[in-house]
């Protein structure tokens, strides 16, 4: 009963004084505590996000801790030189991020494991990258990615620099769970962690090992030199981690005008100059777009706080700043990467393009025009991550690139995870290419369309918060699993896959085809003419996520087939609502 663990941490006599405070206010509304203490903020397979806060399904130092010591069984299983090889963490600019950093080394220590700190904040795709630099067993990043301010996270990665995977993560879950009284987990102190060698700050090293690697994505070193510094580029890293890196690798591949939006170049953990400090949102770009304007930039690019997802907004045929979508711009970079090495004779034939069951079908489309594979994962980059790993392991592909269209792209490997710095370079040279020709990125995306086919794609999200919108979401998956439409918009579904039941049924004939992927809760319907649209929880917020994707004639056609495909599915989504409701 949340009652009786509410009970337990007002009586904890050495309860953090802050977390004590919050806590005394929170007793004096119930339905307050109860979402604090109703449950465990849940380990998943990648770790766990949730509010700040005192609380078992909060975010504070004894969640921080009680999932450090699941960790720390888990590599203790794996012997001294796992202990050894350590873990290491990085940060970002959110509220408690530094201390709760900190709290994993204490945790970590006590197990006589070495842990490895980045001594300022730094980009997820970093720590990613120092796991394998420094050949460490496990990282930690402690960030919310995009998440409002009242968010903080913590995500593990594995020792090849991706995101834990399924069976690894399902085993340190059984280690967190069976962690009795996450109040009472044993620590060392900072000054006996630096004294017996278990912790280490590192920084300038890994920086410059980076910055190296991020120099063997350049494709065209002699272009960027003619345009590099005619191309204007206007950068936000919207308070988060990405300022110094993106500078300093836009710099080594020979980009020198860069504008940084002041306003938000420095870190701020209440990301105050923006509504949501995601470059998804549109409105995010609002002040790049007001410098874009001053400058008549040819390319404005954002990050997210810890610099994992990559935002670009450029002027289209009115010449008006337009934001595109993840899968736009990952058609643009792939187009590009693939066009240029094979033009260079550095196309291997088993190459091998990987995405999200949820990103467009142009990619697909791209690869395949070059000869490459691609390859579906479920949604979430460890996935992708996951298949680098086997695919170094097999040599059955070549790695190329990876994407989501969620804003995550990967060009080179020697980072495991979506990588906003690298995203951020490369797109400057994707860039700086059609300038040369003349030609903006979007003049790119037109070209791209013309050759491929009018691909539009959209998301729709519905924030359901609480216990009460944990039920209305499983509830909207259960209907339209147990009653999927047969029809959309006066379109036939023809093709349902239920990655739960791992099946993908044909409603025309009836035949049924197993999924080869692991389970997750996830719906996706396709429509007779060559549409689809997609269902699933988010696992990382409070809410239900709906994807659109549709082919037509034309920019305007598929526009209107998008917005019918999409309007339709929403309204019977309200519906469902209205019931729970």
């Amino acid at each position: 009963m949340w009652q009786e663990q509410l009970k337990k941490w007002l009586t904890f006599e050495q309860l953090d004084s802050e977390l004590k405070g919050l806590l005394n206010k929170m007793k004096e509304n119930e339905k307050a505590a109860e979402d604090a203490f109703y449950k465990n903020l849940e380990f998943g397979t990648g770790g766990m996000r949730g509010e700040l806060g005192p609380g078992t399904n909060r975010l504070n130092i004894y969640m921080v801790r009680k999932a450090t010591e699941g960790l720390a069984r888990y590599i203790d299983e794996n012997g001294e030189s796992a202990k050894k090889r350590g873990v290491v963490v990085a940060y970002d600019s959110r509220h408690k991020s530094p201390e709760f950093a900190l709290e994993v080394a204490k945790v970590l220590g006590k197990h006589g494991i070495k842990t490895y700190i980045f001594n300022e904040l730094r980009p997820t795709p970093e720590l990613s990258f120092a796991v394998r630099h420094l050949q460490a067993f496990a990282g930690i990043v402690i960030t919310a990615s995009h998440n409002p301010p009242e968010y903080n996270g913590y995500k593990v990665y594995g020792e090849d620099g991706g995101q834990i995977p399924p069976q690894a993560a399902d085993t340190i879950i059984s280690y967190v769970n069976a962690v009795e009284n996450e109040l009472t987990v044993p620590i060392l102190e900072e000054a006996e962690l630096l004294e017996q060698g278990l912790l280490s700050y590192i920084g300038e090293e890994i920086d410059k090992a980076y910055v190296g690697a991020l120099q063997t994505i350049q494709l065209n070193r002699e272009l960027v030199e003619n345009v590099g510094s005619e191309l204007k580029i206007v950068f936000t890293p919207l308070h988060g981690t990405a300022n110094k890196p993106v500078r300093d690798g836009l710099a080594a591949f020979g980009f020198t005008n860069v504008t940084v939006v002041k306003e938000q170049e420095l870190p701020d953990p209440n990301f105050s100059t923006v509504k949501s400090p995601n470059p998804e949102e549109h409105a995010a770009f609002e002040l790049a777009i007001q410098y874009g304007k001053k400058i008549d930039a040819d390319l404005l690019m954002g990050t997210d706080p810890d610099a994992d997802r990559l935002g670009v907004a450029v002027k289209n045929s009115s010449g008006e700043y337009v934001v595109l979508t993840g899968n736009q711009m990952g058609a643009l970079m792939l187009h590009y990467l693939l066009s240029q090495k094979k033009e260079k004779g550095l196309l291997p034939k088993n190459g091998v393009v990987v995405k999200t069951v949820v990103t467009s079908e142009i990619g697909r489309a791209i690869a395949s025009s070059f000869g490459l594979e691609t390859i579906d994962t479920l949604t979430g980059f460890k996935f992708i991550g996951e298949k680098i790993n086997e695919f170094e392991q097999t040599k059955s592909h070549t790695f190329q690139f990876g994407y989501e269209e969620s804003y995550g792209y990967l060009i080179g490997d020697f980072v495991r995870d979506k990588d906003a710095v690298q995203s951020a370079i490369f797109a400057a040279e994707v860039a700086a290419f059609y300038k040369a020709q003349g030609k903006s990125l979007y003049d790119g995306l037109l070209e791209i369309f013309e050759t491929y086919g009018f691909y539009k794609e959209s998301l729709e999200s519905l924030t359901l918060k609480g216990k009460d919108g944990a039920e209305q979401i499983a509830g909207i998956l259960s209907a339209f699993r147990d009653n999927p439409p047969k029809e959309v918009a006066g379109v036939k579904v023809v093709v349902v896959e239920d990655y739960q039941s791992n099946e993908k049924t044909n409603l025309l004939d009836g035949k049924v085809e197993s999924i080869q992927l692991p389970t997750s809760n996830v719906l996706k319907f396709h429509l007779e003419d060559g549409s689809w649209f997609t269902v699933r929880p988010s696992g990382t917020e409070p809410k239900a996520k709906f994807y659109f994707a549709v082919k037509g004639q034309s920019l305007i056609n598929s526009q209107e087939l998008l917005e019918s495909l999409q309007g339709e599915v929403m309204s019977l989504v309200n519906e469902l609502i209205g019931i729970k409701a």
